[in-house]
């Protein structure tokens, strides 16, 4: 049988260590022996002895930290030995290491793929998001030792934080947890924004500290409430929740 298929950049991609691997630059590779942590309904194919379970939310802040993000937390432990396959909607894949205690990353929820569970994981609220009604509050934090797997849609900028730094909510993947980030309205309020006149960008993220901000060419596109999320998808089940997330904010901090 011939056939382009079978080129090999195509046929799977071996390594001598087990982790996180690039497959191509559309699908993420696990060679398990052990744990890892992925997004779940990501696994396209795997090979092995290899097992799926959801996770629990954790007590009753896990629980309504897990409800407020929306699809900011969905995962599954992935266990065993074998090799498994991963992609979301043939999204861009990205490998970062954080490489010690003092390595800390901010990711927007709904591009997590995968990450190793020598990583501390939890959900911070996004400062200054409050104002933005009906849109996602949270964002997922990582620290310490290990690799992550993030998605993109299209090829990303990275950009360093060395001016004020401006991004929408729906293009920015990933900052510096160092960095000091706020929510502003961009658009000006006046008789043109009572007559439905808008610029289409509402709200705006501003960044400011030492660090880096990874921007994907693609604005999420809002499902129900007409705003977008920070933590997730800000729609569906988490903007009938935007309600609840003002009253339990302070809680969640």
């Amino acid at each position: 049988m011939r056939s382009n298929l079978f080129a090999p950049e195509n046929q799977e991609q071996e390594s001598a260590q087990p982790g996180l691997r690039l497959q191509n630059s559309k699908m993420l590779k696990i060679e398990l022996n052990g744990e890892c942590l992925a997004r779940q309904g990501s696994m396209v194919a795997f090979q092995g002895d290899v097992r799926f379970e959801a996770l629990g939310s954790g007590g009753i802040s896990g629980f309504l930290k897990q409800q407020l993000t929306g699809e900011g937390v969905p995962l599954m432990k992935v266990g065993g030995r074998g090799d498994v396959f991963l992609a979301d909607a043939a999204q861009d894949v990205h490998l970062i290491d954080l490489e010690g205690p003092h390595d800390a990353l901010s990711i927007n929820g709904k591009n997590v793929l995968a990450f190793e569970p020598t990583l501390s994981y939890d959900i911070a609220m996004v400062s200054g998001a409050g104002s933005m009604s009906g849109a996602g509050l949270f964002n997922c934090v990582f620290s310490g030792r290990g690799r992550i797997a993030i998605t993109c849609k299209g090829s990303p900028v990275v950009l360093n934080v060395d001016q004020p730094t401006y991004a929408d909510p729906q293009a920015a993947v990933a900052w510096s947890a160092g960095l000091q980030v706020g929510v502003h309205r961009a658009d000006q309020l006046g008789l043109g924004t009572l007559f439905g006149r808008t610029t289409g960008e509402a709200f705006t993220m501003n960044f400011a500290g030492h660090g880096f901000v990874i921007v994907q060419p693609s604005e999420e596109v809002p499902v129900g409430s007409g705003v977008g999320g920070v933590g997730g998808q800000g729609g569906g089940q988490q903007a009938g929740q935007s309600g609840v997330a003002g009253v339990l904010g302070t809680f969640l901090r």
